[in-house]
């Protein structure tokens, strides 16, 4: 059996999208395949043990430097009382002045060394600032958009409804942004963290006052994050202490060097050629380009969602049954090469950052999310055994000094209407072809066209010059001639007319 024929496909167990720790949830690649709450647990783990090595170690240096300036100190004293005598006045003042401008900045210095070890920013890279123009707090003093003012609004007309406690909340938030507007040094973990807690605090207040419905603190939650995020997103989407917007190019110039991936090496079950099927896929490729205009981690969650949906609609219409998940994955990678998302990495890092944990962990929207992220590491992994190809073939295909080919043997992988050992490209390139091919044939029937146009005008032109001399030949062969006759009267002959009798007149008898 051929290597083609031993077409294995993209498969991905169920358990692979779920927590690693088996709580249940789903996982996620940017939490080492942990849900959030795990995620959390480990994080808050790792940190505290790393605060902990900390203080051990600034104890360290702190004992440390404590030993250099108390034996530096007995070596100043033993080579002071050895000084001369008359100069003995002057020169204990100076050695004590000295002493005390030493011992201040042995106090500064240990100090700022301990500070170092638990500074946010001491963990993270320097925020590169331009100086220059900056304010104390630039997300609160800058002039909010359109977009801003009217979630504002909404927010404020939502928790007029919850009166008291509507108060509360929005004080709580206003406070919150401000209290986020001055962390300007801390780095992304520190700001979702921050964020994060945010979020949980707030639940468990509403909770408690909603008394456990869980619909209602669904809703006041979902205003909250779409308050808060709107407010903040300039700040903490694609962060300059982070490298999301380099990964974010690494992935754009890798799905572009993809280009020639076509939905058969997916083995991908949608038929593009249906137009209901076409219309999904379009609609789709849309919905995964516009999750970027979102400023709502929500709203982008709910961008990745349509565009699943719209998916799983295209193979339900292919293959005429209910799509399986193991068709979703390979069909998702096929929409994100073909869409090429602007900044993929940095909404999915927003997202895992300053979403509700609670949408990333269950239902629909955290499978679907989960999935996605699933797609882009698979993308950035793809490989020669990945797509059924030789090493060879699929360098070729990378440094583009050759495009896929297929043989006459597979014909069901050719475009409808291609011949065998025509190039093949993704579909958009075939489709191209074909028009290109189309338009061909116009032309070259638009040409005979003209040319018959062009006979019909010289014919038309010719016709009255060739009638007239049809005309002048018949009438030189049979010339016309008109004999003269004199005309008269029926009594023209009559001289005698006026001995005519009168005419007779009617005569009337009476009885």
């Amino acid at each position: 059996m051929s290597q083609r024929t031993e077409r294995r496909g993209i498969h991905v167990d169920q358990s692979d999208l779920l927590c690693k720790k088996g709580c249940g949830y789903y996982g996620n690649a940017a939490w080492q395949g942990l849900c959030s709450k795990c995620w959390r647990e480990e994080y808050q783990r790792v940190r505290q043990k790393q605060i902990q090595d900390d203080w051990a170690l600034a104890e360290k240096l702190q004992r440390e430097e404590e030993a250099a300036y108390a034996s530096s100190h007995g070596v100043q004293t033993q080579s002071h009382s050895q000084s001369a005598a008359p100069h003995s006045g002057q020169a204990t003042l100076g050695t004590f002045s000295k002493f005390e401008e030493k011992k201040t900045n042995e106090k500064t210095r240990k100090v700022t060394t301990v500070k170092k070890f638990f500074s946010p920013s001491s963990r993270t890279p320097p925020k590169k600032e331009n100086q220059e123009g900056k304010t104390t707090s630039p997300s609160v003093s800058r002039h909010a958009s359109f977009e801003t003012d009217q979630v504002s609004r909404d927010f404020v007309d939502f928790l007029k409804n919850l009166q008291k406690p509507g108060r509360e909340i929005h004080k709580q938030c206003r406070a919150f942004i401000i209290n986020m507007s001055s962390k300007k040094d801390l780095g992304a973990d520190e700001l979702s963290e921050c964020v994060q807690d945010f979020y949980q605090s707030m639940s468990d207040r509403l909770m408690s006052h909603f008394k456990g419905s869980s619909e209602s603190v669904e809703q006041v939650m979902d205003q909250v994050e779409k308050y808060i995020m709107t407010r903040l997103y300039k700040s903490v989407f694609c962060p300059e202490t982070t490298d999301d917007e380099r990964k974010d190019l690494v992935t754009q110039n890798r799905i572009r060097a993809l280009h020639w991936v076509t939905i058969q090496m997916l083995c991908v079950s949608m038929d593009e050629e249906i137009p209901e099927v076409s219309e999904n896929v379009v609609k789709a490729i849309t919905d995964i380009i516009e999750m970027d205009s979102k400023r709502v981690p929500r709203d982008k969650l709910g961008c990745i969602t349509r565009c699943s949906k719209n998916i799983f609609s295209a193979i339900r219409i292919t293959k005429k049954e209910p799509a399986s998940a193991d068709d979703f994955l390979p069909a998702l990678i096929y929409i994100v090469l073909k869409a090429n998302p602007p900044r993929l990495q940095s909404n999915i890092q927003y997202i895992t950052r300053f979403c509700n944990p609670s949408r990333l962990m269950t239902g629909e929207d955290g499978y679907y999310f989960t999935n996605l992220c699933c797609a882009a590491a698979f993308i950035e992994k793809l490989d020669a055994q990945s797509l059924n190809l030789s090493p060879e073939e699929f360098e070729r295909y990378m440094s583009g000094h050759a495009s896929p080919r297929f043989s006459s043997s597979e014909s069901n992988w050719l475009h409808p209407g291609s011949k065998p050992g025509v190039t093949a490209t993704n579909p958009v390139l075939a489709q191209l072809s074909d028009n290109l091919e189309l338009l061909s044939s116009l032309s070259s029937r638009q040409e005979s066209l003209m040319e018959a146009a062009k006979n019909l005008q010289a014919d038309l032109l010719s016709w009255p010059e060739s009638v007239q001399q049809e005309v002048h030949d018949i009438l030189e062969k049979y010339p016309l001639e008109i004999l003269s006759c004199k005309v008269s009267a029926i009594d023209a002959n009559n001289m005698d007319n006026d001995n005519l009798p009168p005419p007779l007149t009617p005569q009337v008898f009476t009885g």
